[in-house]
Order: structure tokens, then sequence, then C-alpha cells
């Protein structure tokens, strides 16, 4: 008898425990589906992590907070509407050095606190009271570590005196740790999506900055022109009696004029603006005639011959127009360099754009007449910090095919026959309407 209830007990703990782990690596789960889905943005992962921590230990609202040189910031708060709501506002946000948070951190082990009315002692601190006035009175805390350094805590608690079972204590522990690693992960990979950012942002001033001159001209083009149309118009307003028809023509003229300053410095700001990405169908014909037109003067003072060959009804693609002109501008100013320095023959800039149905994507393709490329350049073109310019940081063609390779595409270079140089790239058709 006494048998046959000890393995009815030793089934059910273990089915319990099967149920658990279940419960855990469920919880793990929708923590890694949170930061698949939100590559930008931490505060989903956050939600997702305290989400799945509290309804795995059955508490009323967990709160994350993460490590900053002055103590410990409140990030999230997620359950029970109105705990969380008294959480937010009677909680501090920063507790700071030496606070009952930051004390229990410093442990780095979990604390449980089964009633707070009961903690005597130091504990008893303005965050301490500030706890019990938002109503909470049991509460578990887990130092998040890496290295055994301290990055944040997570917390739980609950609104009545309900300890935490050792269960729940340990399923906590091992979630939390590997929250941890999938936190910080998430916050490397956002670093270094960050500093690729402003490193392009970046080489996109810097190439501005080459074509100061270039652009100059082209917002003085429309502005000498304007001040041309305004004196005929004070002249045809001065004749007696004023000629009406020419007036309107020089006034309409210098609206044109304005609009065509106007464009060109919006296409200047919008390239030299720090941005985040942003995902949106790109006509890349009307992209492409933008780049080339703040490229046109400099391609005119070396003796650069531009032309260009759209296709027609191109299929939209999806991607980040900034960095895609970003790309194709330093395709250009690199073709333009490179034939700055050839003696005799042509210098011919051929920008091409093609449907490539086979690929299920569009190409675009830079060729110039330069000297080309030698073996050793092209095996090595897009190596961050690898140039052939006297001056050159290396960095533009590396950032060039980070930018593509984004995109879901590819970017490569190949030796044109006699001389020169085409450098291609591909970006997948947008499959949206």
């Amino acid at each position: 008898m006494n048998e046959g209830i000890h393995g009815e007990r030793t089934a059910s703990e273990l089915q319990d425990r099967v149920t658990e782990l279940i419960e855990q690596q469920t919880a793990i789960s929708e923590v890694l589906h949170a930061i698949a889905s939100s590559p930008d943005d931490l505060q989903p992962i956050f939600d997702a992590i305290l989400d799945s921590a509290t309804r795995l230990c059955r508490s009323d609202s967990g709160a994350l907070r993460l490590s900053e040189e002055g103590g410990l910031r409140l990030v999230a708060v997620r359950g029970d509407p109105f705990l969380v709501s008294q959480v937010w506002s009677l909680i501090p946000v920063l507790a700071e050095k030496g606070s009952l948070p930051d004390r229990l951190a410093a442990s780095r082990l979990p604390t449980h606190i089964p009633d707070f009315t009961a903690v005597e002692g130091d504990h008893r601190d303005d965050f301490w009271i500030a706890v019990v006035n938002a109503g909470i009175r049991t509460a578990l805390f887990v130092p998040l570590l890496k290295d055994n350094e301290i990055v944040g805590i997570i917390s739980l608690a609950r609104k009545q005196v309900q300890p935490f079972t050792d269960n729940q204590i340990s399923l906590f522990r091992d979630f939390a740790a590997q929250a941890t690693i999938a936190l910080e992960s998430t916050r490397r990979e956002r670093q270094y999506r960050e500093a690729q950012l402003a490193l392009a942002h970046a080489n996109r001033v810097a190439t501005m900055g080459q074509l100061s001159a270039s652009i100059a001209h082209e917002i003085k083009q429309p502005i000498v022109a304007a001040r041309t149309n305004a004196a005929a118009a004070l002249r045809f307003l001065d004749q007696s009696p004023p000629d009406v028809a020419e007036v309107r023509e020089a006034l309409t003229c210098i609206v044109n004029d304005a609009d065509r300053a106007g464009d060109v410095v919006n296409r200047i700001g919008s390239l030299i603006k720090k941005a985040p990405p942003r995902k949106e169908v790109v006509d890349l014909n009307a992209a492409i005639l933008e780049v080339t037109a703040l490229a046109r003067s400099e391609a005119v003072k070396t003796g650069v011959r531009v032309s260009t060959r759209l296709a027609p009804q191109l299929p939209r693609v999806q991607g980040d127009r900034v960095q895609l002109q970003q790309v194709m501008l330093n395709l250009i100013v690199n073709a333009i360099q490179a034939m700055s320095g050839i003696g005799e023959g042509a210098r011919e800039l051929q920008i091409s754009i093609d449907a490539v149905p086979s690929e299920g994507g569009v190409r675009v393709g830079v060729r110039d007449t330069g000297p080309g490329l030698s073996p050793e350049s092209l095996s090595r073109l897009f190596e961050p910090f690898y140039t052939t310019k006297p001056d050159g940081m290396g960095m533009g063609l590396s950032i060039c095919r980070s930018i593509i390779e984004a995109h879901g595409g590819r970017l490569w270079a190949t030796k044109c026959e006699a001389r020169g140089a085409l450098f291609q790239f591909t970006i997948p058709v947008s499959r949206h309407p």
C-alpha cells in the first residue's frame, strides 16, 4: 500500500518537474522570439522577459533594472496593472548606490523576502518604505550577471504574503541566467549596429565633403538664374506700360529655380542627416538620378562624361533609400577619382540598372574607364581599411558591402577588358504591392 502511494507521489513529482521544465523552455522561447522580432528595440525584449518570468513563478508583477554608473535603473515593469502603476509612481526609477536593490544585486545571489513588513535593520531604507507603500508584500530578487559583473536585477512581487517555493526560486534563477545571455547578446548586437551606422554616417559626411565644391556649384546655378530672372522682371515692370506677360514668365522661372535649389539642399540634407535605418519601398531609378545629379559638377570638372541607362517599369525594392544612395554615391565618386589621373583616352562613367528576374531582384552597375583593378586589389577591395588612395581611409567599399548585404543583396567588382572597372550590386525585389 505504502509502495503504491510512494509510486504515485514519485510519478506526480516527475510530472510536475516536466511541466515546470516545459514552462521554463517556453518562457525562454518567448524571449528569443521577442529578440528575433525586435532587432532595433530593446523594450519588447524587456517586456517579454518580465511577462515570462511573472507567469513562470505565478507572481503578480515583475520589474527589470539595468546597471548604470549611478545605480540600477528601472526599464520595465509588467503584471497586475494596479501594482505596475504603483511601482512606477512610488518606487524610485533609479535605485542609487547603497540602496536596497543595489545591495541585493551586489550579493550576486537570489534574495527571497517572504514578508516585506517583517524586514528589519538596514533593509528598512527609503526604498523599502516605497515598496511597502506600493502594496508589495513578498518579493524575489535575482541579479543578472555576466562574467560575475552585475548587468542588472529582476524582481518578482506578490501583493499577498505568499513566499516563493524552492522550485520557483530555482526555476527563476535558471531562467534569469538564460535571459541574461540573450539580453547581453542583443545589447552587443545593437551596439555593433549603432557603431556601423555611425561609421556609415561619417563616411557619407566625408564623401559629401569631397563633393562640396560641386554641390556649391549645383546650388549656385539656380540662385544665379533666379537673380537674373528677378532683374528681368523688374525691367519689365519699369516699362510703360509694364509687360505683365513677361513679368509673369520671369516670376515662374524664379519659382522653378528656387525649387531646383531646394531639391539640391533636400538631397544633401537627407544624405548627411544621421537617422535610424528606414524600410520603405524605393524607386531605384529616381534615387540614383538624385545622386548622379549631386556628382554631376564633379564629373564635369574632371572631364568625365556620365551616361545613365535606366530600366523602364523597374520593379520596386524595399530598403533604406539613404543607405542605398550612399552606396551609389561612393561608387560614383570612386569611379570619377579613378579616372581623374589617367592621361589619354575617354573618361566615361556608365551607370546602368536592370531587372534580373533570374535572381529575383534588380542589378545596378557602375562602370568606369580608369586604370582598372590589379589582382591584389581585386581580392582585397572590400576589406576594412584597405585602400589604394594616398588619403583614403579604406572604409567606403567595406561599408557599401555591409549595406548591400543587410538589404539581402550582394556587391562585387570585376576588371574590364582593355581598361576600367565594373562595380555591381543586386537588391531583391520588394514583395509588397
